[in-house]
Protein backbone atom coordinates (compact mmCIF):
# COMPACT_ATOMS: atom_id res chain seq x y z
CA UNK A 1 0.00 0.00 0.00
CA UNK A 2 1.13 3.27 -0.91
CA UNK A 3 1.66 5.19 2.08
CA UNK A 4 1.62 9.25 1.52
CA UNK A 5 2.70 11.84 4.07
CA UNK A 6 0.05 15.18 3.92
CA UNK A 7 1.52 18.01 5.77
CA UNK A 8 2.18 22.09 5.28
CA UNK A 9 2.32 24.86 7.75
CA UNK A 10 -1.11 25.92 10.17
CA UNK A 11 -3.73 27.34 7.56
CA UNK A 12 -2.42 26.07 4.32
CA UNK A 13 -5.31 23.91 4.04
CA UNK A 14 -4.47 20.29 4.71
CA UNK A 15 -8.01 19.61 6.02
CA UNK A 16 -9.23 20.91 2.88
CA UNK A 17 -7.07 18.24 0.82
CA UNK A 18 -7.78 15.45 3.16
CA UNK A 19 -11.67 16.06 2.82
CA UNK A 20 -11.51 15.83 -0.85
CA UNK A 21 -9.08 12.33 -0.65
CA UNK A 22 -11.46 10.97 1.99
CA UNK A 23 -14.78 11.88 -0.75
CA UNK A 24 -12.72 9.74 -3.53
CA UNK A 25 -12.85 7.13 -1.91
CA UNK A 26 -8.91 7.58 0.25
CA UNK A 27 -8.73 6.29 3.66
CA UNK A 28 -7.43 8.96 5.94
CA UNK A 29 -5.56 8.90 8.78
CA UNK A 30 -5.19 12.54 10.92
CA UNK A 31 -2.90 12.77 13.44
CA UNK A 32 -4.34 15.84 14.73
CA UNK A 33 -7.43 14.50 15.26
CA UNK A 34 -5.26 11.37 16.82
CA UNK A 35 -3.97 14.27 19.37
CA UNK A 36 -7.22 15.49 20.30
CA UNK A 37 -8.64 11.99 21.33
CA UNK A 38 -5.15 11.68 23.19
CA UNK A 39 -5.84 14.87 25.05
CA UNK A 40 -9.76 14.21 26.09
CA UNK A 41 -11.41 13.99 28.98
CA UNK A 42 -10.62 10.13 29.14
CA UNK A 43 -7.60 10.58 26.89
CA UNK A 44 -4.37 8.15 27.17
CA UNK A 45 -2.08 11.43 27.22
CA UNK A 46 -4.19 13.87 29.59
CA UNK A 47 -2.36 12.72 32.72
CA UNK A 48 1.20 12.96 31.78
CA UNK A 49 0.01 16.50 30.45
CA UNK A 50 -1.20 17.10 33.67
CA UNK A 51 1.63 16.12 35.92
CA UNK A 52 4.14 18.04 34.27
CA UNK A 53 2.01 21.35 33.80
CA UNK A 54 -0.46 20.76 36.69
CA UNK A 55 -3.84 22.49 36.93
CA UNK A 56 -2.65 25.60 35.37
CA UNK A 57 -3.67 23.72 31.89
CA UNK A 58 -6.95 22.12 33.24
CA UNK A 59 -10.20 23.90 33.56
CA UNK A 60 -12.64 23.50 35.66
CA UNK A 61 -14.66 20.31 34.16
CA UNK A 62 -11.66 18.74 34.10
CA UNK A 63 -10.90 19.14 30.37
CA UNK A 64 -7.97 19.83 28.87
CA UNK A 65 -7.54 24.16 28.87
CA UNK A 66 -5.90 23.69 24.66
CA UNK A 67 -5.55 27.52 24.80
CA UNK A 68 -3.72 27.67 27.93
CA UNK A 69 -1.52 24.84 27.00
CA UNK A 70 -0.59 26.52 23.44
CA UNK A 71 0.63 29.82 24.74
CA UNK A 72 3.10 27.73 27.04
CA UNK A 73 4.34 25.84 24.42
CA UNK A 74 4.68 28.20 21.86
CA UNK A 75 6.30 30.86 24.40
CA UNK A 76 9.16 28.44 24.95
CA UNK A 77 10.42 25.90 22.56
CA UNK A 78 11.68 23.49 25.59
CA UNK A 79 8.03 23.03 26.63
CA UNK A 80 7.03 22.02 23.02
CA UNK A 81 9.27 19.72 23.02
CA UNK A 82 8.29 18.41 26.75
CA UNK A 83 4.77 17.85 25.50
CA UNK A 84 5.60 16.51 22.13
CA UNK A 85 7.87 13.82 23.54
CA UNK A 86 4.35 12.96 25.37
CA UNK A 87 2.34 13.18 22.26
CA UNK A 88 4.41 11.95 19.45
CA UNK A 89 4.98 8.15 20.67
CA UNK A 90 1.20 7.36 21.35
CA UNK A 91 0.40 8.77 17.98
CA UNK A 92 2.49 7.02 16.12
CA UNK A 93 1.57 4.02 17.95
CA UNK A 94 -2.48 4.58 16.59
CA UNK A 95 -1.02 5.36 13.02
CA UNK A 96 1.35 2.34 12.68
CA UNK A 97 -1.98 0.75 14.10
CA UNK A 98 -4.28 2.13 12.23
CA UNK A 99 -1.83 1.30 8.60
CA UNK A 100 -1.65 -2.06 10.22
CA UNK A 101 -5.71 -2.44 9.25
CA UNK A 102 -6.28 -0.88 6.16
CA UNK A 103 -6.43 -2.49 2.41
CA UNK A 104 -6.03 -0.12 -0.15
CA UNK A 105 -4.17 1.22 -2.74
CA UNK A 106 -2.64 4.18 -1.18
CA UNK A 107 -3.34 6.11 2.00
CA UNK A 108 -2.83 9.40 3.10
CA UNK A 109 -1.51 10.43 6.70
CA UNK A 110 -2.20 14.05 7.65
CA UNK A 111 0.62 15.09 9.70
CA UNK A 112 1.56 18.20 10.36
CA UNK A 113 5.12 18.68 12.22
CA UNK A 114 5.84 15.31 9.37
CA UNK A 115 9.03 18.06 8.00
CA UNK A 116 9.97 18.95 11.41
CA UNK A 117 9.56 15.87 13.33
CA UNK A 118 11.13 13.41 10.55
CA UNK A 119 10.26 10.72 12.93
CA UNK A 120 7.50 9.32 10.32
CA UNK A 121 10.13 9.55 7.17
CA UNK A 122 10.42 5.46 6.91
CA UNK A 123 6.59 4.85 7.15
CA UNK A 124 5.51 7.53 4.50
CA UNK A 125 6.59 6.75 0.81
CA UNK A 126 5.75 10.32 -0.78
CA UNK A 127 5.63 13.64 0.90
CA UNK A 128 2.42 15.74 -0.51
CA UNK A 129 2.70 19.43 1.05
CA UNK A 130 -0.10 21.58 0.53
CA UNK A 131 1.51 25.44 0.06
CA UNK A 132 0.37 29.20 0.59
CA UNK A 133 1.55 32.31 1.14
CA UNK A 134 2.30 33.34 4.94
CA UNK A 135 0.01 36.09 4.36
CA UNK A 136 -2.70 33.46 3.61
CA UNK A 137 -2.38 31.41 6.59
CA UNK A 138 -2.26 34.05 9.03
CA UNK A 139 -5.59 35.13 7.52
CA UNK A 140 -7.10 31.55 7.71
CA UNK A 141 -5.81 30.80 10.77
CA UNK A 142 -7.09 34.38 12.33
CA UNK A 143 -10.69 33.99 10.26
CA UNK A 144 -11.36 30.52 11.97
CA UNK A 145 -9.32 30.88 14.99
CA UNK A 146 -9.63 34.03 16.75
CA UNK A 147 -5.79 34.32 17.73
CA UNK A 148 -4.25 37.47 17.71
CA UNK A 149 -2.10 37.79 14.92
CA UNK A 150 1.01 37.66 16.79
CA UNK A 151 0.20 34.17 18.61
CA UNK A 152 0.02 32.84 14.96
CA UNK A 153 2.74 34.24 13.78
CA UNK A 154 4.50 32.61 17.22
CA UNK A 155 2.88 29.29 15.75
CA UNK A 156 3.92 30.10 12.34
CA UNK A 157 7.63 30.66 13.22
CA UNK A 158 7.94 27.41 15.43
CA UNK A 159 6.95 25.84 12.47
CA UNK A 160 9.13 24.33 9.25
CA UNK A 161 9.49 27.61 6.68
CA UNK A 162 7.62 27.11 3.03
CA UNK A 163 11.13 26.40 1.32
CA UNK A 164 11.85 23.45 3.69
CA UNK A 165 8.73 22.15 3.09
CA UNK A 166 8.93 22.41 -0.95
CA UNK A 167 12.63 21.06 -0.23
CA UNK A 168 11.06 17.99 0.98
CA UNK A 169 8.18 17.25 -0.87
CA UNK A 170 7.47 14.63 -4.00
CA UNK A 171 4.43 16.66 -5.08
CA UNK A 172 2.84 19.86 -4.06
CA UNK A 173 -0.55 21.35 -3.99
CA UNK A 174 -0.44 25.14 -4.33
CA UNK A 175 -3.71 26.01 -2.22
CA UNK A 176 -3.90 30.01 -3.20
CA UNK A 177 -6.86 30.37 -5.24
CA UNK A 178 -10.42 28.67 -5.09
CA UNK A 179 -11.67 25.58 -4.22
CA UNK A 180 -12.34 24.30 -7.84
CA UNK A 181 -8.72 24.73 -8.20
CA UNK A 182 -7.97 22.92 -5.01
CA UNK A 183 -10.25 19.97 -5.84
CA UNK A 184 -8.25 19.26 -9.78
CA UNK A 185 -4.99 19.57 -7.99
CA UNK A 186 -6.56 16.30 -5.65
CA UNK A 187 -7.98 14.67 -8.78
CA UNK A 188 -5.16 14.64 -10.59
CA UNK A 189 -3.10 13.46 -7.62
CA UNK A 190 -5.50 10.64 -6.62
CA UNK A 191 -4.87 9.51 -10.59
CA UNK A 192 -1.35 9.48 -10.11
CA UNK A 193 -1.37 7.65 -7.02
CA UNK A 194 -3.38 4.69 -8.16
CA UNK A 195 -1.28 4.46 -10.92
CA UNK A 196 2.15 4.02 -8.95
CA UNK A 197 0.29 2.12 -6.24
CA UNK A 198 -0.74 -0.23 -9.42
CA UNK A 199 3.17 -1.06 -10.01
CA UNK A 200 4.17 -1.85 -6.64
CA UNK A 201 1.30 -3.92 -5.74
Amino acid sequence: MLKIGLTGGIGSGKTSVADIFSELGVPVIDTDVIARQLTALDGAALPAIRAVWGESVIRPDGELDRGALRRRIFADPEERRRLESILHPLIRRQVVSALAELDAPYVVVVIPLLIETGSYRELIDRVLVVDCPESLQLERVRARSGLSAEEVSAIISAQADRASHIAAAADVIANDADSGSLRDQVLSLDAKYREIAGRIS
